[in-house]
């Protein structure tokens, strides 16, 4: 268990308790590794999934490489996170990432890569990409869809609330290339989301700020 993780994860009756985090959908997620596929709406989701799944399971990230310097990297890695470099084809992360789901690990993914809201002066663009359903594929472990909401609105006391899909069907997708596959999964895997986040926010766009309507059962 890592250490700075097991730390952040005891405060969450803390976070509990001021954002009043709840979680729907805990039935779906497998008891083995998967892939946990989320919107992102704040740099505060990957410690909001990572906790809610705690201790049953951790919650491994890919950060991107320029946090893993010569000062970062030990704290990032007690995280559970390890490097990634963006915007192009990192062998030794998808390595990593494989290896992980192999040994029944969790591996958390943002399949947009990056915040849906995050002002104007953005570099990489809120799009989806198919290398989260293709980790998945290639690992052949479950795909599970999460959407995540409040996360972005902390200074007003949340509430953080978390929906969990069940994982996406791709038996289907069986001999197909693997990147017509990854592409499919992916559409489904986008669709689950956007349909988790709006029963989450009850708002028909699924990035909306509003509050949920819809009240979410505790642990």
């Amino acid at each position: 268990m890592p250490l700075l993780y097991t730390v952040a994860a005891r405060v969450y009756p803390a976070i509990h308790l001021l954002w009043r985090q709840r979680e729907i959908g805990l039935e779906n997620v497998p008891a083995g590794g998967f892939v946990l596929a989320a919107n992102h709406v704040s740099n505060l989701d990957p410690f909001a999934l990572g906790i809610a799944l705690w201790p049953r399971h951790v919650v491994h990230w890919m950060a991107k490489a320029e946090l893993h310097n010569r000062w970062l990297d030990r704290a990032m890695r007690s995280l559970a996170a390890f490097p990634v470099r963006r915007g192009e084809v990192d062998p030794g992360a998808l390595r990593e990432a494989q290896e992980l789901l192999r040994a029944g690990e969790v591996l958390g993914m943002f399949p947009e890569g990056t915040r849906s809201r995050k002002g104007l002066n953005k570099r990489f663009e809120a799009k989806a990409h198919p290398g989260t359903a293709r980790i998945a594929l290639g690992a052949g472990v479950p795909l599970v869809p999460v959407a995540i909401a409040g996360t972005d609105r902390l200074s007003r006391l949340g509430p953080i609330r978390i929906a969990y899909g069940p994982p996406i069907p791709v038996d289907d997708l069986a001999g197909l290339p693997r990147k017509q596959a990854a592409e499919i999964a992916t559409e489904r895997l986008m669709t689950a989301i956007a349909s988790l986040r709006k029963a989450l926010t009850g708002a028909a766009d699924p990035n909306a700020p509003d509050e949920p309507l819809v009240e979410a059962r505790g642990r």
